[in-house]
């Protein structure tokens, strides 16, 4: 006689959509404490960045310029150029890895970056149009207007892509087509307006050394909203890397999922860039080391590239403070020079040309 046999419920893994197996405990606690290590560097490369500059001051006076300023000199470097400087770095190394690895998952393009949709791109046009045309030279207004030009150029992207039908493919050749024209308007403003280019010229390499407090408090609820949008979408990116047809067999929001992540970018990349302007490579680089140490769980790689891309970004800055002093390097420049060896090292290891 045949007895039917019920199986008992499955129990909740916490398995994201797209990730076939639960992660055993002991895989999670080797990532929660190599995410404090991380934590760990990034505060240490915070202290660095701090007390390390064009002019030598102790740690006691660093220490007595963050809690007890008195007004002297030292007080004043401490707390109105390098505190604000580093608040900026962090803010927008964590916007910029975001965004880098989100644009990863939701194309399934492992070089993809936040300039593959337009949106730098955008957000670089829409300044340089600002101070050609309408003479706009505070970091008031190249704030809103490069997050009007991310957003628009945003838009247009993914309606050229698609829309709602829009894929990864259309999208990233869409992105592309838009950016070499917006380029070509950057670059054509630039040349027929030599005191924009003047203006332009420390900003569009990328640089943290104009940054200060009222900067930081304009970019920060922008990028606090995309680092939302962008954490609340991760168990969706982990269908959508499986596929479109996978995805939507385990339940993902195609169209949702692609709209909010577009609107992560665009904020995230749309303030980043309207504050330091368009740095690059920290978006594609540390999200492949940080698979490298979560594996493909999006769950894991926002929060490490959270903490990460700062590191780098802070790091370059206090770099490029230190090869040419008392002058600097702009963090962009350096951003380039010490991630370029890195990433082709890292893309010619096994692992990582598997990814």
């Amino acid at each position: 006689m045949l007895v039917e046999r019920h199986s008992p419920p499955a129990r909740d893994t916490g398995t994201a959509p797209g990730l076939p197996h639960g992660s055993p405990p002991r895989t999670n606690a080797r990532r929660t404490a190599g995410l404090l290590l991380a934590v760990g560097l990034l505060l240490a490369v915070v202290v660095a960045s701090i007390a390390i500059g064009a002019k030598d001051i102790p740690a006691g006076q660093v220490w007595h310029g963050l809690f007890h300023p008195s007004g002297t000199d030292d007080d004043v470097v401490v707390r109105e150029l390098r505190l604000p400087r580093t608040l900026l770095g962090l803010l927008v190394g964590a916007a910029l890895g975001m965004a880098g690895a989100a644009m990863q998952a939701l194309t399934r393009n492992p070089l993809a970056d936040p300039g593959l949709l337009g949106v730098n791109a955008g957000a670089a046009a829409a300044v340089v149009s600002a101070m050609s045309f309408f003479g706009v030279g505070s970091t008031t207004g190249y704030v809103w207007w490069a997050l009007a030009g991310a957003a628009a150029i945003s838009v247009l992207v993914y309606a050229v892509g698609g829309s709602r039908s829009a894929t990864p493919v259309r999208l990233a050749l869409a992105g592309t087509a838009v950016t070499a024209l917006l380029q070509g308007w950057t670059s054509a403003v630039e040349l027929t307006d030599h005191a924009a280019l003047d203006r332009m010229r420390f900003w569009q390499v990328g640089s943290l050394a104009a940054a200060d407090m009222s900067t930081v408090r304009q970019v920060a609820p922008f990028l606090a909203a995309g680092t939302l949008i962008a954490l609340g979408a991760a168990r969706s990116l982990n269908a959508v890397a499986l596929g479109d047809d996978t995805a939507r067999a385990l339940g993902a929001g195609l169209a949702r999922t692609r709209a909010l992540v577009m609107l992560a970018v665009t904020l995230l990349c749309g303030a980043a860039t309207a504050a330091c302007g368009p740095i690059v490579f920290v978006g594609l680089m540390v999200p492949h080391v940080v698979r490298g140490i979560t594996g493909p769980d999006m769950r894991w790689i926002l929060p490490y590239t959270a903490v990460l891309s700062p590191v780098l970004l802070l790091g370059s800055d206090v770099v490029g403070r230190l090869v040419a002093r008392p002058a600097e390097l702009q963090v962009g420049i350096v951003t380039a020079v010490l991630g370029g060896p890195v990433f082709i090292a890292l893309v010619r290891r096994r692992r990582m040309a598997e990814l």
